[in-house]
Formats: C-alpha cells, sequence, structure tokens
C-alpha cells in the first residue's frame, strides 16, 4: 500500500539552502550543461510539453521553479497573448531569465507561493518539483492558486522502464554524468545530485497517486525518450 505520507517531503531536498547554492552556482552555465548533456533533447520535452499547455488555452499561467525561463518562453512561442508568471527562488536564474526575454519573474518559494486562492488557470513546472524541499506541500499550493477545472503540468525526469536501457540510463547518469556536467559548469556536486534525486523522486503511477492525493484529479503520464522524462497532467 502507498504510504502517501512518505513521499510528501524528498529525503535529500531537506536542506533547501543547499540546493539553493548548488544551483546558482551553476546558473551562469545552467542552459549550456542542460543542452549538453541530454543531447539537445531538452528543446523537444519543452517544446511539446508547451504544445499539451496550449491545446488548453490558458490565459493566466504561472511556472514554477522556472530557472532561466526556457519553459516559458516555449509557452509564449505558442500563446503570446496568455500572461505568464516565472517563479523561482533564485535571483541567479530570474536574472537570466530576464535577460531572455521573459517579462514577469518573481522570486518566491513554491510551496508558499503570494497569490490568492484561484488565481491561475494553468500551473506548470519543468524540472523543479524534483528540487522542492516538500513534494506534497508544493503540489497542494499548486492546487490553491488554481480554478476550478483548470490544469496543472508537470515535466520531470523519471527512470526508463526497460531494465536493460534503465541500466544504461544508470550508467550514464551516476558515471558520465557527473564528470561531463564538471567539465561544463566546474561544479561536479551539481551533477552527483541529479543522479540521485532522478533515482528518490516519485514517477509513473507513484506519482499520479500522489498528485490525486493533493487536490487533482485525471492526473495521466506520458513518457518521453523511453520514459528519460515524463510529462505529468492533471486538472484541478
Amino acid at each position: 500500500m502507498l504510504n502517501l505520507e512518505s513521499l510528501n517531503r524528498s529525503s535529500i531536498t531537506t536542506q533547501p539552502e543547499r540546493v539553493r547554492q548548488m544551483f546558482g552556482s551553476i546558473a551562469r552555465r545552467y542552459d549550456l550543461a542542460n543542452h549538453v548533456l541530454s543531447c539537445g533533447a531538452d528543446f523537444y520535452w519543452r517544446s511539446h510539453a508547451a504544445q499539451i499547455v496550449a491545446s488548453w488555452t490558458p490565459k493566466n499561467i504561472v511556472d514554477l521553479a522556472t530557472g532561466t525561463g526556457d519553459l516559458v518562453l516555449a509557452i509564449r512561442k505558442k500563446l503570446p497573448n496568455a500572461e505568464i508568471v516565472a517563479v523561482d527562488v533564485l535571483a541567479e536564474m530570474l536574472e537570466l531569465a530576464k535577460k531572455k526575454g521573459v517579462p514577469r519573474t518573481l522570486m518566491a518559494d513554491a510551496t508558499r507561493l503570494p497569490f490568492a486562492d484561484s488565481s491561475f488557470d494553468c500551473v506548470t513546472v519543468a524540472f523543479g518539483l524534483r528540487n522542492m524541499e516538500d513534494w506534497g506541500a508544493a503540489l497542494r499550493e499548486m492546487a490553491r492558486v488554481l480554478t476550478a477545472n483548470s490544469h496543472l503540468l508537470i515535466l520531470e525526469f523519471s527512470l526508463p522502464q526497460s531494465s536493460i536501457l534503465r541500466a544504461v540510463y544508470r550508467f550514464y547518469l551516476h558515471r558520465c554524468l557527473p564528470f561531463l556536467g564538471s567539465f561544463v559548469t566546474r561544479q561536479k556536486n551539481a551533477y552527483d545530485y541529479l543522479g540521485q534525486s532522478i533515482e528518490e523522486f516519485p514517477t509513473g503511477a507513484t506519482m499520479l497517486r500522489l498528485i490525486e492525493a493533493c487536490g487533482f484529479r485525471n492526473a495521466s503520464a506520458e513518457p518521453l525518450s523511453s520514459g528519460i522524462v515524463t510529462i505529468y497532467t492533471a486538472e484541478k
């Protein structure tokens, strides 16, 4: 039986200041590292996520853990008239997002958003929920700021279902990626953390149950790139 209480808090991100310092230290090379380490697949992942969001035609969107704003920019290409607020806890990331053309940014903790109830009709988060201190609290806060019949989209790393692919991916994740990441960013610890955080993050049916336990319904999962990443969607 699924113990949702045990999933509410990440076991490795209970030191939020450590995570902030780590991501702050790689901010300037964050985009380059993403593109290189994913072999460019991150462009496709975000574009596909943006297409899903566009199919919902939301007018007010909040993108959490926005980083340098790549998902916001992908969504704006498909929904140029939508109001989008980009939220992150790191000033270094938001500064870069602004330079890339993200118009509205806000520094805030995703578990304590400074928005009234029912402020948005779509919440998105790409590769960020995994890094939050309390997954359940973050999801409940996302539900709080959404209007009725609105949508949630989470784009996150996962592990391939195929045992062979999973073994190959884990070798890359734990043996190759830290070396390559340190070469690009000079911060090996950030990529040691990446592999560990992916291993510990709930995926598939477990993640769907957690999402629905936190105030959402009709949660679904779409694996991409053989399951290296997954797009989770749900309705409020």
